[in-house]
């Protein structure tokens, strides 16, 4: 055996006790603990042409029984009917109000801008961003709000349990959160005091407010396309409390409704997961291929080899904990992982592509990758 197989078969068997030890210990949104008070929280939800999602967000919203929300949107120079939708939810429910977002400053990413508007906006003593493609189980906030308070947390986020049903969707999306559930053990984002273990999700993240201006808010971070998880790298090092959780059961999301938008929309993201740095972005691309498609390769091209038979074993293990704990979809999530990991790997070549040439579109408009 090679040392580049006993190098795969470790890597995958660090992801499988990771997986496990998630699985066995993970935070889950829904186990939070009853709030010991009732601190206003203020929901912001940036919203940009989402006249598909707005409506289920804020009626799933409307149901939370935390007793204390001011709701606030930012119709962030929407071109469809999303101002129209929230003004009549707005007309009936005094908790809900909705604000119109300024135009685009130089050198700000758009979601960004979008909340630092709505942060000004913000009367909470818990600030609660969450986007718009999300809904949520009645108790979702307030057990948001105990786990922050039994924990004294200056941040909390979680990864909400994603909804997909394309193709492509059910491929790519779960991958993305596979990468958090087996490489980042999430029970150490709250022990651990070192802020490369420290991972936050912004599409359900909660900030004291003190915490949050103390770190800078949305304007220290203007430019940056990830910016949720330098927020969680900053407030690590200020030395705040934070916990990264799963929304299973808890808050929910459909982030895309097409393999088109799958392919723009983790092309804006991937390469900054290594902090837009090319050569460690290559080796990472290298290495989920080594690990997650070659065994695969090699299984077909000699059936009777041990390495790769322990190395798909491991795979199918990884996949199917990940797919029964946090519900992933089990067929594309287990019985098509090599395919799903090279649909993610031509993303994320194209990520480093369109960076290269300096940036993508998403939602209209150019985003400069930082």
């Amino acid at each position: 055996m090679t040392l580049l197989s006993v190098i795969i078969l470790a890597m995958l068997l660090v992801n499988l006790i990771i997986a496990l030890f998630n699985a066995l210990t993970a935070p889950l949104v829904k186990n939070g603990p009853k709030p010991a008070g009732f601190p206003l929280v203020s929901i912001l939800i940036p919203a940009r042409n989402e006249e598909q999602n707005i409506a289920t967000c804020l009626g799933a919203l409307q149901k939370q029984t935390y007793p204390s929300l001011q709701i606030t949107v930012l119709d962030d120079q929407s071109r469809d009917q999303t101002s129209e939708i929230v003004r009549d939810f707005s007309a009936s429910d005094k908790r809900i109000r909705l604000i119109s977002g300024r135009p685009l400053p130089p050198g700000w990413t758009g979601k960004n801008w979008a909340c630092h508007q709505l942060s000004e906006q913000s009367d909470g003593e818990i600030l609660l961003f969450t986007d718009a493609d999300n809904w949520t189980a009645p108790d979702a906030v307030s057990k948001t709000v105990g786990w922050m308070q039994r924990l004294d947390l200056a941040l909390f986020s979680c990864f909400p349990q994603q909804i997909t049903c394309t193709l492509g969707e059910k491929l790519v999306v779960p991958l993305f959160d596979l990468f958090v559930y087996t490489f980042l053990p999430l029970r150490l984002t709250y022990k651990s005091a070192f802020s490369s273990l420290a991972a936050a999700n912004g599409q359900w993240i909660a900030f004291n407010r003190k915490a949050y201006r103390a770190i800078g808010g949305h304007s220290r971070l203007r430019n940056r396309v990830v910016e949720d998880v330098e927020f969680s790298r900053l407030a690590k090092r200020l030395g705040m409390k934070i916990i990264t959780a799963s929304g299973r059961d808890a808050v929910y999301g459909r982030m895309y409704h097409s393999w088109s938008q799958v392919w723009q929309g983790f092309s804006k993201n991937a390469f900054g997961l290594m902090g837009f740095q090319t050569a460690p972005f290559i080796a990472f691309l290298f290495l989920l291929f080594a690990m997650y498609v070659a065994p695969y390769i090699g299984l077909i091209l000699d059936p009777a080899n041990p390495f790769f038979i322990a190395a798909v074993a491991l795979n199918v293990l990884i996949r199917l904990i990940a797919a029964i704990k946090f519900k992933q979809p089990f067929f594309t999530s287990v019985l098509l992982h090599p395919i799903a990991v090279l649909a993610t790997l031509a993303i994320g070549v194209h990520s480093l592509i369109r960076h290269r040439k300096g940036g993508i579109e998403w939602k209209g408009r150019s985003v400069i990758l930082q």
